[in-house]
């Protein structure tokens, strides 16, 4: 994780500074995960770097609502000799989803979330199936009981002690990744329609 040490508004582009474990490993131009949304290093000074989101990513993101102090879940780039962990999560968050719910499962916790759906978001492949794959805040997950507009999400203790999972509650506004294999089987299909 990272934490949000300084926020500064530029237009319509918001400059977001963080400190994390890995600062001293950064160069400038490398692409970071920040909650599931692929950024730009654009600054390094000291133990901080700095990535700048514009408005097409705050629109679509959670990063507007984020304040001094606030926890990140942050991940680098993959490496192309390196081994695919998880599903494919390519940082391209495609909206944001509230928590209805958190319920403790013994040990484990589970999460509800509620996300906008309409036909012509399905029809781009913005949608949930049942033991598929989705991001939350950057956490590649699987998902349970998907409805219509919900789905849930078990997180093992780890998860929930390593990740900003520890601090989302009901209401809390999250950064969703749909699978981009269904997104690629849904444009298929509706080109051939």
């Amino acid at each position: 994780m990272a934490r949000v040490v300084a926020i500064e508004h530029e237009q319509d582009n918001v400059h977001l500074t963080l400190t994390c474990p890995f600062v001293e490993e950064l160069g400038i131009d490398q692409s970071i995960a920040h909650n599931g949304v692929c950024l730009t290093v654009v600054r390094l000074e000291g133990n901080t770097y700095t990535v700048t989101a514009m408005r097409e990513t705050l629109e679509r993101s959670n990063l507007g609502l984020l304040k001094v102090g606030d926890e990140v879940n942050v991940e680098r780039s993959m490496l192309m000799n390196g081994r695919l962990d998880g599903h494919i999560v390519q940082g391209h968050v495609d909206q944001t989803a509230v928590c209805i719910a958190v319920e403790d499962q013994q040990g484990s916790h589970q999460y509800t979330f509620k996300y906008e759906s309409s036909k012509e978001m399905v029809k781009h492949g913005y949608f949930t199936v049942d033991k598929g794959s989705v991001t939350v805040n950057g956490v590649s997950l699987t998902v349970c009981r998907p409805t219509a507009d919900t789905f849930q999400v078990c997180i093992i203790p780890y998860t929930f002690d390593n990740t900003n999972f520890h601090a989302i509650k009901e209401g809390t506004v999250v950064n969703i990744e749909f699978d981009i294999i269904g997104k690629y089987l849904a444009r298929m299909h509706n080109l051939t329609i």
